[in-house]
């Protein structure tokens, strides 16, 4: 078996999703650049490999069985094997004024949508990889979250946490609770899963409304998909540490 790690990050081809490939990279990850639109796609192959990193593009759909079957079976070719999954891809759905989703007059079909990507799509992705995973010597997967998806910071008044966002936020949630199903399974087994904020950075995603550089947002994704064997497992970090559930 190589000694080169494998990676793959979904949502890849920008933003934050861009820089924990460039970040994987740069530690000597041979990474897969996981995106729906092909051009796009390629030029993040493309300006990576200019970066110095070995990286091939991976077409995928988080919301197509036959999308993410095949982009299994493309890793597979490519690599033979996958050391750490980044579950980045994600949507926020339609929002009002300022940025909110008012639970009072959600459209249904909005937070079926956002489910579908933020939630299923991770679940759809994560068992299609983990016959690779399974033959790492040491196999990462993160998920992408938000400190949205904190319930005790959401309840706490005196902790701002930005507008209502009632279907992004809850899917985070569900992402979170997921995130720890799949820990729960995984105990007694060396595959460490965990949930990763990136905090609020300046990218496309946010109207580039933001603090933090997609640089400093794909810090903790990175640290966890590179943990070492005796690290934690079915938690969710930001750059401080641990958030509350």
């Amino acid at each position: 078996m190589s000694e080169t790690k494998i990676a793959l990050v979904t949502g890849a081809n920008k933003g934050i999703g861009y820089e924990i490939a460039a970040g994987l990279g740069a530690l000597g990850y041979r990474v897969g650049v996981g995106a729906r639109d092909e051009g796009r796609r390629e030029s993040a192959v493309g300006k990576l490999r200019a970066g110095g990193a070995d990286a091939f593009g991976v077409p995928l759909d988080v919301t197509s069985d036959q999308s993410v079957t095949e982009a299994a079976e493309r890793v597979e070719r490519q690599a033979g094997r996958l050391d750490a999954l980044v579950n980045n891809a994600g949507i926020s759905g339609e929002t009002g004024p300022g940025w909110e989703q008012d639970p009072t007059t959600l459209d249904l079909d909005l937070v079926r949508t956002v489910v579908e990507t933020n939630v299923i799509g991770v679940i759809r992705v994560t068992n299609a990889m983990l016959p690779l995973l399974r033959r790492s010597t040491s196999p990462r997967i993160v998920n992408v979250s938000s400190s949205v998806a904190s319930l005790t910071r959401q309840a706490d008044p005196d902790i701002e946490i930005g507008p209502i966002m009632a279907a992004y936020a809850p899917s985070k949630s569900f992402l979170n609770a997921v995130t720890v199903q799949y820990a729960r399974q995984f105990a007694g087994a060396d595959i460490l899963i965990n949930a990763a904020c990136p905090g609020l950075v300046a990218t496309d995603f946010t109207g580039f409304r933001g603090p933090r550089t997609p640089e400093q947002g794909a810090a903790t994704a990175i640290r966890l998909a590179t943990l070492p064997d005796d690290g934690p497992t079915g938690s969710f970090f930001e750059d401080e540490g641990v958030i509350p559930w």
